[in-house]
């Protein structure tokens, strides 16, 4: 095997193929990012069995020669130092050779690195993901929909499942929903021509990586889903992820339909006011800010850390319909929900003090977050 490539595309390229690499990986090939050479172009791999993401560079790119490839192969070569060495190399021109017994010399300008490489037929092969199941949906679509939900995921493996958000797709719909238990995000999206009744749980992990390599951009990402896995194609991408096992519970229900109080209110003014509260509240081992309705068309926002001292903030509504309402929440919780629904008016949805309460955009019926209130005494 033996090509030149540009430095800066070869770059590129490796840093989203890194991004499947785990330091803590038991099988040891998967330390490695393979690489294989063809008329073509290069295709970059790498996995840690979880997660898989294959990048391409093309031979040409609008009449730019970006690979000069001399003889065509494989080879597998060990990641972080390959990462390292092409990031650091003194020219734009670098030239990758593989020599007899997986010996690998990469050269730029007056430097020159010998690797030892692995055989790539020891590499795993890549899932096989069928066509005929697949659906598309803009980039940056899908980018706000993995940043108001994956952040409601949990955190802890005693659930397993709810470390991931859930995606079903029903007619012309993607419904993405994830919950730790205390807290619930939902998204809704329609989707042309999806096919119905999948049902899937994606890691949040794999979707915070994911969301890393996507471009804000209307390009089209394809949407391929398995029983076991899932599969995100751009351009220059394929990104696989495994899915997790289990049956996602029935989050609907705690949907509530009736609701005694309703407040609209600016999304980024109560944000602020929560985050001045949650100064006191945080030093407090709970992180609480109490939300209580005075008169009319006012909530007053107040935290109180018995060894600090308290903030009381006064906010005006735009509109305040129903009964009165003292409740106290995790700030945390709050205002990750206001960060989702970002900074946009708000209605705020209670059924009473200590059941759960909703938050929507009201310019927006897609988003719905939900959040449990917190006991206090």
């Amino acid at each position: 095997m033996k090509f030149e490539i540009m430095r800066d595309r070869l770059l590129d390229s490796l840093n989203n193929a890194m991004r499947a690499i785990s330091s803590k990986t038991t099988i040891p090939i998967l330390t490695g990012i393979k690489l294989d050479v063809t008329a073509e172009g290069l295709r970059l791999t790498g996995s840690d069995a979880d997660i898989t993401i294959q990048t391409f560079v093309k031979t040409e790119e609008n009449g730019k020669q970006i690979i000069n490839v001399d003889e065509p192969g494989s080879i597998v070569l060990q990641a972080r130092m390959l990462h390292e060495i092409v990031r650091k190399l003194p020219t734009n021109e670098v030239e990758i050779e593989v020599t007899t017994g997986l010996q690998t010399i990469i050269r730029s300008g007056k430097s020159e690195f010998h690797l030892i490489g692995s055989d790539a037929n020891e590499y795993p092969q890549l899932p096989e993901i069928a066509n005929n199941e697949q659906f598309s949906i803009p980039s940056d679509l899908l980018k706000t929909v993995i940043r108001e939900t994956v952040f409601a995921v949990s955190t802890s493996e005693s659930r397993p499942v709810l470390t991931g958000v859930h995606w079903q797709t029903k007619e012309e719909q993607l419904v993405c929903v994830a919950t730790d238990s205390h807290r619930l995000a939902r998204r809704k999206v329609t989707v042309e021509n999806v096919p119905v009744g999948q049902n899937v749980v994606i890691p949040g992990k794999s979707l915070n990586e994911l969301n890393k390599i996507l471009d804000d951009s209307t390009d089209l990402v394809n949407v391929a889903l398995t029983s076991q896995q899932v599969l995100f194609k751009t351009k220059e991408v394929l990104f696989f992820s495994r899915l997790l096992e289990g049956n996602y519970p029935d989050t609907s229900r705690l949907i509530p339909d009736d609701y005694q109080t309703n407040v609209t209110i600016n999304g980024k003014s109560l944000l602020q006011a929560i985050d001045r509260a949650s100064l006191l509240a945080r030093e407090d081992r709970n992180n609480v800010v109490r939300f209580e309705t005075v008169g009319q068309n006012t909530v007053e926002i107040s935290s109180n850390s018995p060894e600090i001292g308290k903030v009381k903030e006064e906010i005006t509504v735009e509109n305040l319909e129903g009964d009165e309402l003292k409740i106290s929440f995790s700030a945390k919780y709050m205002m990750d929900a206001l960060k989702a629904i970002d900074g946009q008016d708000v209605m705020i949805q209670f059924t009473g003090t200590m059941k759960p309460f909703i938050l929507r955009s009201i310019h927006d019926d897609a988003i719905l977050q939900l959040i449990l209130p917190v006991r206090t005494y």
